[in-house]
């Protein structure tokens, strides 16, 4: 059973074009992903929102993905000013700062392998389960990569998107 437009989505699907694809950036930095979505609107429910997004980050090339990677600032360094990344990565607040320079060497080792930062769904994660995550990946073919941070930035994008669709 899909459920009717909350007020978020409501608002969402009746802002006007460079209005929604501002939106959709904060969520994820691919601009084809982005127009996916715009190009559907108005979305009936979140449920056929987040399906829309699935689909559309499905379709993404690998320089789609690129500059959805992009947006995303390494793991223990969130961006200063930006409060979505702050909250997603609340899991390293409280890193020792042994952790952190752990974390950081092995970020920079992975985006000197992959050519992007590490790409993680954050959010409820701990700094060790960050850090464990990152050793096991950077084994990874580039293709696999690839297509793990893929699932990973569905997983963002869904966390996004409710906090739209949700109003806040």
């Amino acid at each position: 059973m899909t459920s009717s437009p909350t007020p978020g989505l409501a608002r969402f699907n009746t802002l006007d074009d460079s209005a929604a694809t501002a939106e959709l950036h904060e969520v994820c930095a691919s601009a084809a992903w982005g127009g996916k979505l715009l190009a559907q609107r108005p979305f009936s429910s979140a449920e056929t929102l987040f399906a829309a997004s699935d689909a559309a980050m499905a379709e993404l090339t690998t320089a789609d993905l690129e500059e959805a990677m992009a947006g995303h600032p390494p793991i223990g360094r969130p961006k200063p000013g930006d409060p979505t990344s702050a909250r997603e990565q609340r899991g390293m607040a409280g890193a020792s700062e042994e952790l952190k320079t752990e974390l950081l060497e092995l970020n920079l080792a992975y985006q000197e392998k992959f050519g992007h930062v590490f790409l993680i769904c954050a959010t409820g994660a701990t700094g060790e389960q960050m850090r464990d995550a990152v050793k096991i990946r950077i084994e990874n073919t580039a293709e696999v990569e690839r297509e793990i941070a893929r699932g990973e930035l569905v997983k963002i994008n869904r966390i996004r998107l409710t906090r739209l669709v949700e109003g806040e």
